[in-house]
Order: structure tokens, then C-alpha cells, then sequence
């Protein structure tokens, strides 16, 4: 028998954009906003004075701003063919919102998990949602570069042979 699993699947990825999106409301983000926000919402304790990350820190982290991309469009898909999330051109791409019903569908969710992300999006969007795309991948990349420095020092050094 085959599992799946909720953690990082389109419906939880998703579910953490419309939690964004709704505290951005009425402001749309584009995909690329998104998944920078998406990592600030997860790894928040890697931010100098961010609250503790949802998600346990890993030496692999980086490749997930690779990955979320796609996560984030198929989970944001997912919602908008729920009538949660908008979508309209944009000068980038497309521009997501939330839709009118959205915070009414979150209020429904009773879970500390979705407390806690509704919490650090909060903080997410006062922190990062208003900053220009060069400032917020700067801001991601200052972030990684801090935790890949942290890992370095405790990750075993290669063979010399």
C-alpha cells in the first residue's frame, strides 16, 4: 500500500501560500514573491529576530527554494480551483490573491499548525512583503549563506587522498 505524505505536498504548500495571501490581502504576490515568502513562513529562525522555524533546520535547505517553485503553483492550483486563491496577469508572470471566502476557510482549521502559520505570516508579510524583488532575494541570500556557514562548522571534512 501506498502512503502519501501532507508534509510539503501541494495541499500544505498551498495552504501555506493562502495563509500568506490572505495577510497580504488586498496586496497580490507573484510566484517568485511567493516562494521567497513560502521559505521566510518555514525557516522564520533564520532571520536575526524572526520567531522559531516551523520546520527543523537542514543542511539541504537551499534546494527547497528549487523545488517550492513548483509545489507552490500546483498547491496554489489547487486552491484557486477551490475558489480560495485569484489569479491575474502581472507584470512578472501572474499575481495571486486571496479570494473573499479565503480567511473565512482558514478560521475554519482549529490546528496549532495552522495557528502557528497564520502567526509567522504575519511577521513574514510585515517583515518581507513589501520589499522590491532585489531586495527580497538579497534577503534570502544573506539568510542561506548565514545557515550554511552554521552547517559548515559541524559537517565532517572530506578525505585529502
Amino acid at each position: 500500500m501506498t502512503t502519501l505524505s501532507a508534509l510539503n505536498s501541494p495541499v500544505e504548500v498551498g495552504l501555506r501560500a493562502l495563509v500568506l495571501l490572505v495577510e497580504a490581502s488586498p496586496q497580490a504576490l507573484d510566484l517568485q514573491q511567493l516562494v521567497t515568502l513560502d521559505y521566510f513562513l518555514v525557516h522564520s529562525g533564520d532571520v536575526d529576530g524572526g520567531p522559531d522555524s516551523l520546520h527543523a533546520p537542514s543542511p539541504l535547505r537551499s534546494g527547497e527554494v528549487t523545488v517550492r517553485r513548483e509545489l507552490l503553483s500546483k498547491g496554489l492550483n489547487l486552491y484557486q480551483l477551490r475558489g480560495l486563491v485569484a489569479q491575474a496577469p502581472s507584470t512578472t508572470g501572474f499575481a495571486y490573491a486571496a479570494e473573499a471566502g479565503a480567511g473565512a476557510f482558514l478560521d475554519a482549521f482549529r490546528s496549532a499548525y495552522v495557528e502557528n502559520l497564520r502567526t509567522r505570516a504575519e511577521w513574514v508579510i510585515e517583515s518581507f512583503g513589501l520589499l522590491e524583488y532585489g531586495d527580497l532575494h538579497q534577503t534570502l541570500e544573506t539568510s542561506l549563506s548565514k545557515w550554511k556557514t552554521e552547517f559548515a562548522a559541524v559537517l565532517p571534512e572530506g578525505d585529502d587522498e
